[in-house]
């Protein structure tokens, strides 16, 4: 009896699913579903609307290049081929610890990110937003499997008291968390972990005003020799997260690090740089994945870009 198989190419329409709006980011290194896919790149699109290029961390640098485009996920882990695109080397952040460009995402000025009406956006905020700028999908799978697996390599080694930063820190808080927890719970090293939350106030609409304001917290002499990850949703200008550090210092922690979801490129920054990034992206205000503008917009699973239309309907 004779078999035959046939194999339809990568870029065949019976391969592209016609509703896909943003194909996965790479899988962590060394898991099983990543291993399977190593080898292969995949470009889809929806309308000719929206297209990102796909490539996994196995691609050659020069296969990306060759590849490279508007909205092209490059090899740096900056989203290139526009002008002005920055390709990275390392910074040195206030708090001692180097973030290199290298190690986060950095979305250049020119990305304009996806349609709405390509993913499942609330009603109630229908006309609020722009554009979807970060997927839910690509902030879990890409960015904070990975920050946690750094994170444990640095500080894996004595008690982490895990500091969220109210109120928009927290789902990114908790999905690190749960990361971390995996990750701790397979390791022949395990450690404990406590967890802590602090609230600081510095903005007023869509302004941080300067003045920051720090709420909460339970007794912070806790903190006195132990590793402290800060664990943040976005730094804009940088000096509430310097107000916070030097308020941690009278505690004397063994360690202190700084993880934050995004940071914003904004000519207001004081040059602040946290230890651990997931995203880098411009001086536009994002909301979403608990994110919010006057406390609205936390209950969007996606990071996007509200619209001025939605600054006037939610300002104070």
């Amino acid at each position: 009896m004779l078999l035959f198989f046939f194999f339809l190419p990568l870029n065949s329409p019976a391969r592209a699913h016609p509703h896909c709006a943003f194909a996965r980011a790479p899988l962590a290194e060394g898991s099983a579903a990543g291993h399977a896919r190593r080898g292969h790149a995949r470009s889809r699109g929806v309308g000719g609307a929206c297209r990102l290029s796909l490539f996994l961390r196995s691609a050659t640098p020069r296969q990306r290049r060759q590849a490279g485009g508007p909205g092209v996920l490059s090899s740096c882990g900056t989203f290139a081929g526009a002008p002005g695109t920055r390709r990275g080397a390392a910074r040195l952040g206030l708090s001692g610890g180097m973030a290199a460009a290298e190690s986060c995402v950095v979305i250049s000025d020119e990305e304009q990110g996806y349609a709405l009406d390509l993913f499942c956006i609330p009603k109630h905020y229908a006309g609020d937003l722009e554009r979807v700028y970060i997927p839910h999908g690509l902030i879990m799978d890409s960015r904070t499997e990975r920050l946690a697996r750094e994170i444990m390599r640095d500080m894996g080694g004595h008690h982490i008291v895990a500091l969220c930063v109210l109120k928009g820190g927290y789902k990114f808080f908790a999905d690190l968390l749960d990361y971390i927890k995996a990750l701790n719970r397979n390791s022949d090293r395990s450690i404990p972990m406590t967890v802590d939350f602090i609230r600081l106030k510095s903005y007023c609409n869509d302004q941080s005003t300067g003045e920051i304001k720090v709420i909460g917290g339970d007794d912070l002499s806790t903190l006195t020799g132990k590793n402290v990850l800060i664990v943040e949703d976005i730094i804009d200008t940088g000096k509430t997260m310097k107000t916070l550090l030097e308020l941690l210092k009278q505690y004397n922690p063994k360690m202190v690090k700084v993880v934050s979801l995004l940071v914003k490129r904004t000519p207001r920054s004081v040059g602040y740089r946290p230890d651990y990034i997931g995203f880098e992206v411009p001086d536009k205000f994002v909301v979403g994945y608990a994110l919010d503008y006057n406390e609205y917009f936390r209950d969007l699973n996606h990071i996007c870009v509200i619209s001025e239309d939605g600054k006037e309907k939610y300002k104070e």
